[in-house]
């Protein structure tokens, strides 16, 4: 039986158990998947006990995406573009390999589970930190018209798009792509896609700008999901938005950890399914 585990702060309402649980019954997978809380200023020391203790991989939540690139060895090129990680895999000699699943997992959930075509729309991501990181090459990659990266500290949000403009792997797309950096307060209107990888919603906010972003029917999508993701939802709703939360985004990037790890891709949408639900 191999061993692998969610690390992070906080950590108890993580729902990754059970889904990947469900992956390997249905994948006939010898494996099972725990929740390890790490202290703030504790995730090395709980990282290298895990592996001590014989885990074979781990996926990294909040707020330890970036240290946990910075402790691998190597690294696949999502996790190299957003440097940070949510996905680890241990090898011999305690060799670490990261890899960012987040990213894939938002594109396949709007494009395939929601039915939302990226290419050719215009998008805006609303953070900077260690969410947006994950998910911006990615959202390049699905050939949007344009990309705007708006945070509440813009400084952030300018060294995030300045270190996508210069990667060398995203010079084709960003020949159809305009990518750009903007300050929440002037921002222009009319997004199709609104993505929030901010904190906004777990602490019951609705969304940090203003409502003339939105397109009439445009997908406002919440990274959270369950009631932390009510507040967003409602806003979206009540200005003619199509709203989403981001359950469909957390089985789709655990597929392809468990991909990462297994080599063995399970069904997410089953999954998906069950899950959706099992919560209503």
């Amino acid at each position: 039986m191999d061993h692998y585990c969610v690390l992070g702060n906080p950590v108890a309402h993580s729902k990754s158990p059970a889904i990947h649980a469900r992956f390997a019954e249905l994948t006939g997978q010898a494996m099972a998947y725990s929740k390890q809380l790490a202290p703030l200023d504790g995730f090395t020391a709980t990282l290298q006990q895990w592996m001590a203790n014989g885990g074979r991989g781990c996926n990294v939540t909040v707020p330890f995406k970036f240290e946990a690139f910075r402790l691998a060895n190597s690294a696949s090129e999502r996790a190299m573009l957003a440097q940070a990680a949510n996905t680890l895999k241990f090898g011999e000699g305690g060799q670490i390999t990261a890899d960012n699943t987040d990213g894939i997992g938002l594109v396949n959930d709007i494009q395939l589970n929601a039915g939302v075509k990226l290419a050719g729309r215009d998008i805006l991501l609303l953070g900077a930190g260690g969410a947006a990181a994950g998910v911006l090459g990615p959202l390049l990659a699905a050939g949007p018209r344009r990309l705007v990266v708006t945070n509440r500290t813009h400084a952030k949000a300018v060294e995030l798009v300045a270190r996508h403009a210069s990667h060398p792997s995203l010079r084709i797309l960003l020949q159809k792509t305009e990518l750009l950096a903007q300050e929440q307060h002037g921002l222009e209107a009319n997004f199709d896609v609104i993505v929030n990888a901010t904190a906004s919603s777990l602490g019951g906010g609705a969304a940090p700008v203003d409502a003339r972003v939105l397109k009439p029917g445009a997908l406002a999508y919440d990274m959270m999901y369950g009631p932390a993701a009510k507040g967003f939802a409602d806003w979206a709703q009540a200005h003619g938005a199509l709203p989403r939360d981001g359950l469909g985004m957390l089985v789709e990037q655990a597929a392809e950890s468990f991909a990462f790890w297994r080599g063995v891709r399970p069904p997410s949408v089953q999954v998906l399914q069950e899950m959706r639900k099992a919560l209503a």
